[in-house]
């Protein structure tokens, strides 16, 4: 390996270990308490070496927020090899429920941290990982409607309507409001399922369903 290559591993390295601590904080005292300076101590370098990755906190959480996406991308990696769109879209709502409560901090700086977008606003950028996941999600709707699974109608209507629904149930559970609403803690999950099913078999006008069981079909 190269001086060149080995300047830049380092770099790699010590641009992970910040983000590493930066999440540490974050999940552990929350976003307020995060700072330059702690996270410095955390991985023992200096403030200016720091300064010299991102430019603030927030730029060091937005870089956190596309990671997260690109974990959920991941996760939908397999997506497109369902070829019935309304299994395609229960799988989608399933896999946006088990990253959020997998990776609540994540899902945090996602959809509900207001930083991330104080960023996007500051650099003068679009949302493109949230414009992709809602595009996704719409091009999803339309095919339904076209092979008659789901009614004909405005599909970012729709499609906004599903994600909100879907958003609400997740950031409900994370924030342990849906303990207190279901007999015991380990039902919260099933019970968030079973609204994913109700929502799709009320969508669904074609009779045939997914039976609660999206698959690759």
């Amino acid at each position: 390996m190269g001086i060149a290559e080995r300047k830049e591993k380092q770099k790699t390295e010590i641009r992970k270990r910040i983000l590493d601590a930066s999440m540490k904080l974050f999940v552990e005292e929350g976003f307020n308490n995060v700072s330059i300076r702690r996270i410095a101590d955390i991985i023992e370098y200096s403030p200016t070496t720091i300064y010299l990755y991102f430019k603030d906190k927030d730029e060091i959480f937005f870089n956190l927020h596309e990671i997260g996406f690109q974990k959920m991308q991941e996760m939908n990696k397999n997506l497109d090899d369902i070829k019935n769109p309304l299994l395609r879209l229960h799988k989608m709502g399933e896999n946006y429920v088990h990253f959020g409560m997998e990776n609540p901090e994540y899902y945090d700086l996602m959809f509900i941290q207001p930083e991330p977008m104080q960023k996007l606003t500051e650099m003068g950028c679009e949302w493109e990982n949230g414009d992709a996941a809602l595009t996704r999600l719409r091009n999803t709707v339309v095919e339904c409607m076209e092979k008659g699974y789901i009614a004909n109608t405005d599909p970012i209507v729709l499609s906004l309507s599903i994600w909100s629904t879907v958003h609400g149930l997740v950031s409900l559970a994370t924030r342990q409001r849906l303990d207190k609403l279901v007999s015991e803690k380990d039902n919260v999950l099933p019970m968030i399922m079973h609204s994913l099913n109700w929502l799709i078999n009320i969508l669904d006008i074609s009779g045939k369903g997914t039976g609660g069981q999206p698959s690759g079909e």
